[in-house]
């Protein structure tokens, strides 16, 4: 506990102080629509951070989601286009991200196949065929003019997407830190076997963690559809990468049974704060990518540190 306090400090100090040095360096950062812009870019990605949080506290991992976000936002505007209600076009997308996230959980369960392999695979044949769906190019024509509406929609000053993030981290919160299957979570990522041995149901809990994970993908690529107003098979391109540093970061450690919520939130803050500043200042994307990769290193070195401390 003292541990993941003093992780979640640093990374607090350290949100203030690039958000200070960026408020310095550009007028625009520090202002009110920057901000909603920041909460706006990074909601979908602690969406989807929150449940693969669980799943790597467990243990596990998923590199699925990106697929499966693209797959499910092409399913939503394609099915859209011929005709079918939206709210049922969305619930298909979302369907879509479903049965994704318990087909990952039913091949790791049932064949011992490595996470990281399982959902690899499941990955690329999402991605596939979302460019089938689509023909390979993005859904935009013939699509309803309600299509976006719910990626429009603000409560106040909070656009609906920054609502349903605080909304869902905080029921992700709260099941892994008030509920039996929070402690079921962490003691299959401390000990697996001794979790079994404790009669902890650990097929039961895989399943329903990467299920939950691939719902909130298809969650996130339909939200993410509307927000667009398109269906495009390219969108979620390094998705899961941008999820994974943001857990890792926040202090989730990769060998499974230590993480937070708050942690995560955290972490995904830092990413978007970084790749918002640096694209006011007029820093190229190449370069993102350089300094996602240099923070991803920097926080496994940070987890290790603290790990050997205590």
């Amino acid at each position: 506990m003292k541990k993941r306090g003093s992780q979640n400090l640093i990374l607090l100090l350290i949100l203030v102080s690039v958000s200070l040095v960026l408020s310095l360096g550009s007028q625009n950062f520090s202002s009110g629509y920057n901000i909603l812009n920041i909460l706006r870019q990074v909601s979908l990605t602690v969406l989807s951070a929150s449940v693969v949080t669980l799943v790597m506290i467990s243990g596990g991992l998923d590199l699925s989601i990106g697929g499966v976000l693209a797959l499910a936002g092409v399913a939503a505007a394609r099915l859209s286009v011929a005709g079918l209600p939206l709210p049922l076009a969305f619930a298909a997308g979302i369907l879509i991200g479903i049965v994704s996230g318990a087909l990952n959980g039913s091949l790791i369960i049932a064949t011992g196949i490595p996470p990281v392999i399982a959902t690899l695979g499941t990955m690329y044949i999402s991605r596939g065929l979302a460019y089938i769906l689509s023909g390979g190019s993005a859904v935009v024509n013939g699509l309803p003019n309600s299509f976006g509406f719910v990626g429009e929609t603000h409560f106040g000053p909070l656009p609906l997407l920054v609502v349903i993030m605080m909304m869902v981290i905080a029921i992700c919160h709260f099941l892994l830190t008030k509920t039996v299957l929070g402690r079921h979570i962490y003691a299959m990522g401390g000990n697996l076997q001794a979790a079994n041995l404790a009669g902890i149901p650990v097929k039961r809990v895989k399943l329903l963690l990467y299920t939950l994970s691939g719902t909130m993908a298809g969650i996130s690529g339909v939200l993410l559809a509307s927000r667009l107003s398109s269906g495009d098979p390219n969108v979620g391109i390094g998705f899961e990468f941008d999820v994974i540093v943001a857990i890792v970061l926040g202090g989730t450690s990769l060998a499974g049974g230590e993480g937070t919520l708050s942690g995560t939130l955290l972490g995904a803050l830092i990413l978007a704060v970084f790749a918002n500043g640096m694209n006011l200042l007029g820093i190229g994307s190449f370069y993102q990518y350089v300094v996602q990769g240099a923070i991803l290193v920097l926080a496994v070195i940070l987890d290790l540190t603290l790990r050997k401390k205590i």
